[in-house]
């Protein structure tokens, strides 16, 4: 008899397995959860309808398109801090959380800490 080993299934925008999160949506060739399906529709939301470049809105677009915007910042940056926050729980180095964003320890340490 062959025993198959179960995988385990994990976002592959954040990196969060299957049992952190609500729903994993899965394609072809990787997974994405809800949490990122929700910062992508954040993103989507700041670009106009139509969008064809910046320089094509007006003034006023441009000023509508920035709340928006900054909230998808602030999603995302809040995941990435909650990304860091549990590996520095698990005691991962700053050495290493560094080299995974391709910045030096200190960098890492003084915008996560």
């Amino acid at each position: 008899m062959i025993r198959l080993k179960r995988r385990f299934l994990r976002c592959s925008f954040c990196r969060k397995p299957e049992s952190k999160v609500a729903k994993l949506i899965g394609g072809r060739k990787g997974y994405i959860c809800d949490v990122c399906v929700a910062a992508c529709n954040k993103i989507l939301e700041a670009a106009p309808p139509g969008f064809t470049g910046w320089e094509s809105l007006s003034d006023q677009q441009l000023l509508d398109s920035l709340l928006p915007a900054e909230k998808t910042v602030e999603a995302v940056r809040a995941v990435l801090q909650q990304q860091i926050d549990v590996l520095r729980k698990r005691g991962v180095s700053w050495e290493a959380i560094g080299r995974a964003l391709g910045v030096s320890r200190q960098a890492a340490w003084e915008r996560f800490s």
